[in-house]
């Protein structure tokens, strides 16, 4: 980790070496779904929980800044919606124009097992190069994900999982964002190799016991923390949400 990078990575991954992430990029896939109409409540309360870091579009992020003060921002460079090829990610910002609007780091969405493969992993090892160069820490969402009969499916075998975390390590990622696997016992096989921190996805929404029990026994597993969206800005009580996983996350 180059020493330009610490400052703002320790702001992301907390002094027990894990975090909690709320993603709220969805807008530019889906639209303004329920949770992110009114984006400057649900980033209030996102700081009210108290989430470590939020992920979103740059163009959000000049739209609350004031808002979102000293909430630590990975601003998302990634893009593509449910209209077209939501597979196929293409890259909407540059790091340098995030370096300038002042925030702490980079997300970029790396989907493999499809066609768009090798442009989107072609991606992720220039936009890693300018993370360097720049002194901005770099979040990879790596996700095993192909259309089966018309429809997005997200693989979460070990094999598939493991591949995907090591490729965000050895491209130049400082965190990577996977799939569970199902249980804690099959995720230590994806933690053990990959040598930079490993954040649980929160995945499609789900019964709020087993999502915080899944973060429970992940963390136990060794993983580094948890990037939860839907489960948490849909959740009936977010702020109760958030502290629900902080709970799990930070013990």
């Amino acid at each position: 980790m180059p020493e330009k990078k610490q400052p703002l990575l320790k702001k992301i991954i907390k002094n027990d070496n894990r975090t909690i992430i709320l993603p709220m990029d969805h807008g530019v896939s889906d639209g303004p779904i329920p949770g992110l109409v009114n984006m400057e409540a649900t980033i209030k309360k996102a700081k009210q929980g108290g989430v470590d870091a939020i992920v979103i579009h740059k163009g959000i992020f000049r739209c609350y800044k004031k808002i979102i003060g000293k909430l630590p921002v990975l601003i998302h460079i990634s893009a593509s919606t449910g209209m077209g090829e939501p597979l196929r990610k293409v890259t909407v910002a540059s790091v340098e124009e995030i370096k300038n609007l002042g925030a702490q780091g980079v997300s970029i969405h790396v989907n493999l097992a499809n066609q768009y493969e090798p442009e989107m992993i072609k991606d992720l090892g220039r936009i890693s190069e300018q993370c360097q160069k720049h002194g901005l820490p770099l979040l990879a969402m790596v996700y095993p994900r192909n259309q089966v009969k018309g429809k997005l499916i997200t693989f979460q075998d070990p094999e598939r999982v493991a591949h995907a975390a090591r490729l965000a390590a050895e491209l130049g990622a400082d965190l990577v964002k996977v799939p569970y696997t199902g249980s804690a016992q099959s995720f230590k096989k994806v933690i053990q190799g990959c040598p930079i921190p490993v954040v649980i996805a929160g995945g499609d929404k789900s019964s709020e016991a087993k999502m915080v029990n899944s973060i429970k026994a992940c963390v136990k597993a060794g993983a580094a923390g948890v990037s939860v969206g839907r489960n948490v800005f849909q959740a009936q009580n977010m702020i109760t949400m958030i502290k629900k996983i902080k709970k799990a996350v930070h013990v």
